[in-house]
């Protein structure tokens, strides 16, 4: 048999990082321990610890060996299948109807709050903006609408910048038990009506949460700095189909903070990367961070355990869909459609990565399972720390 060396897709990869930078990342900032886990698995994915199997070409017998991922949400590896598979499943749940894609994102001003209880700020983000939502449907058009929230905390420069994708149905269900459509051509609602009333909403949830633990005076000065900022909700035109609201929800959903493909040399002490400019009509250029500086805005991104990211709300929520007994069904062949164009492209995709890369003739086959490398049970800081360079 010839062994097959597989050569990393990308000459440096958001693990290698990790282990270049961690030691002085953290012995200048504690971790916590979602971030610990986080990083320890990015390390770990695809590599013999987790396990895997070795293949064998039945024609030219070349072997290759392929590692199991380790299915961390914040893993740059492990987001494409999920996406996949996400996209798979809301086919049949969405509305075959125009969808309007609404971004609320909410000052920087705010950071410091948000980096001091992330999980608060993103559950207040989340509610102020489902609220506003739901408050136009019914003020404008007297029904229930929906919506598909995904939460993004990221700048292109890894920054921290909170921001909220929503997809929202050109149809609501009005209050007499009808469907009913929304929307006028190329806007949704009034975008400074909506920056109102969402500033208005997320400021006073904020205020509420803070004075009831006893902070309110800790971050009044970030709070009524952002009372005297201009709130920005942004709004695009109704995407004409099915097939491209499919499509645009698949570019949202599983996204990391970096991908491994935006990341171009890793320098002593300097990490060099792909970054759009949005001052500049969206053109990606390459920026530089220090190492530990990139590391400490990469943690930044970790969500809390158990948090979710992308929400259903209305006509899209199940428990709604179900109270109001609403059935999508019969009307979603646009869907279905899309839906069996989507698993043959998977079956192809499928066959092709069988294909053996060296003679390019034969299959491979699995010849051996690669079990998993148990490492003793221990202290996730130490562990991590054993990685770094």
């Amino acid at each position: 048999m010839i062994p097959c060396t597989l050569v990393k897709q990308n000459k440096y990869e958001l693990s290698d990082i990790v282990k270049k930078f961690g030691k002085s990342l953290t012995s200048s900032k504690k971790l916590s321990p979602g971030q610990t886990k986080s990083l320890v698995n990015i390390v770990r994915c695809r590599t013999a610890e987790l396990g895997g199997h070795e293949e064998a070409c039945d024609n030219c017998g070349v072997v290759r060996y392929s590692y199991n991922s380790c299915g961390d949400r914040h893993c740059p590896k492990c987001q494409n299948n999920k996406q996949a598979l996400w996209i798979d499943k809301i086919q049949k749940e969405t509305l075959p109807v125009k969808h309007y894609h609404v971004i609320f994102t909410v000052p920087h001003s705010l950071n410091d709050i948000c980096l001091w209880n992330d999980k608060l700020y993103y559950k207040i983000l989340f509610k102020s903006v489902w609220d506003t939502l739901r408050t136009f449907g019914y003020t404008k058009y007297g029904v229930e609408t929906g919506a598909i929230a995904i939460l993004h905390t990221w700048g292109q420069n890894l920054s921290l910048h909170p921001h909220i994708h929503c997809i929202v149905p050109a149809a609501g269900y009005s209050i007499d038990g009808k469907w009913k459509n929304i929307g006028q051509n190329n806007y949704l609602y009034n975008v400074k009506q909506l920056s109102s009333t969402f500033k208005g909403k997320f400021l006073d949830g904020l205020k509420r949460k803070l004075s009831k633990l006893g902070k309110m005076q800790g971050f009044n000065s970030q709070i009524q700095k952002a009372y005297k900022s201009n709130w920005v909700v942004y709004s695009e035109a109704p995407m004409s189909n099915a097939n491209h609201v499919i499509k645009y929800l698949g570019q949202y959903t599983h996204r990391t903070a970096i991908s491994n493909q935006r990341i171009i040399d890793v320098s002593e002490n300097k990490v060099l990367f792909y970054a759009k400019d949005y001052r500049d009509n969206a053109t990606v250029k390459k920026a530089r961070l220090e190492g530990v500086e990139f590391l400490r805005r990469f943690i930044q991104h970790i969500l809390p355990k158990g948090f979710v990211r992308i929400r259903r709300y209305g006509i899209y929520n199940p428990t709604v869909k179900r109270n109001l007994d609403l059935e999508f069904g019969n009307e979603l062949s646009a869907f279905e459609q899309a839906l069996e164009e989507s698993q043959k492209a998977q079956v192809s995709h499928n066959n092709d990565i069988h294909i053996c890369p060296y003679c390019k003739k034969g299959n491979m086959v699995v010849i051996r399972i690669i079990p998993r490398i148990r490492s003793p049970a221990g202290h996730l800081p130490s562990i991590l720390q054993s990685y770094f360079q």
